[in-house]
């Protein structure tokens, strides 16, 4: 065989460049796989109609299911998630119960002394007052994860017993207006927006 005497130099070189470039590729499609998507408007004369917002105060558990103090619990309200949060002077707060970035539950998080509840699995702590960030993911896997996604806050709500019940106050329309971007009609799994089947 007659090949140049820098033929293999050659094709080695090709295959080692074939290689950087799909590692490259790989890289590009996993960082395009968690950037932030724009938000496209869809629009069909099928989606539901808006209602306005509606604050009530609903039942989200009972008072025998408050958690002790520096622990919380789960429950839903107006058909939201709520995390039902206790600190250690026994004061009660209801916060949102999906975690940002990754959305686990706040209410598997731990209370602090220090007016926070921490998520369980990133380590990002929140303020029971506000919902605000008061530490975005600090552990290993939380810079990890959350150095991808700019720091959010969870949503904080109003709370009271009433009798045997904590109440918690929401927009009861809110799940009702998030679902009206979604298209229903005959291959709706769950029937019609009216909640009758076809």
């Amino acid at each position: 065989r007659n090949c140049p005497p820098n033929s293999n130099f050659i094709q080695v070189l090709i295959i080692t460049l074939k290689m950087k470039s799909v590692i490259v590729a790989t890289l590009i499609g996993s960082a395009a796989a968690f950037a932030p998507a724009s938000q496209v408007s869809r629009g069909t004369a099928l989606n539901a109609k808006k209602g306005g917002p509606s604050l009530k105060y609903v039942p989200c558990i009972s008072t025998d299911d408050l958690p002790a103090p520096g622990s919380a619990t789960s429950g839903v309200a107006g058909g939201l998630a709520i995390c039902i949060a206790v600190d250690s002077k026994g004061a009660v707060y209801a916060l949102g119960d999906k975690c940002p970035p990754v959305n686990q539950p706040l209410s598997f998080g731990k209370v602090s002394d220090d007016g926070c509840i921490a998520d369980p699995v990133l380590g990002t702590k929140f303020s029971l007052k506000t919902g605000e960030v008061v530490s975005w993911c600090p552990t290993g896997l939380g810079k990890l994860v959350g150095g991808i996604f700019d720091p959010v806050g969870v949503p904080t709500y109003p709370v009271k017993a009433k009798g045997k019940t904590v109440e918690v106050q929401v927009d009861v329309n809110y799940k009702a207006n998030f679902e009206a971007e979604y298209w229903s009609g005959v291959l709706d799994a769950q029937g019609k927006a009216n909640g009758k089947y076809y």
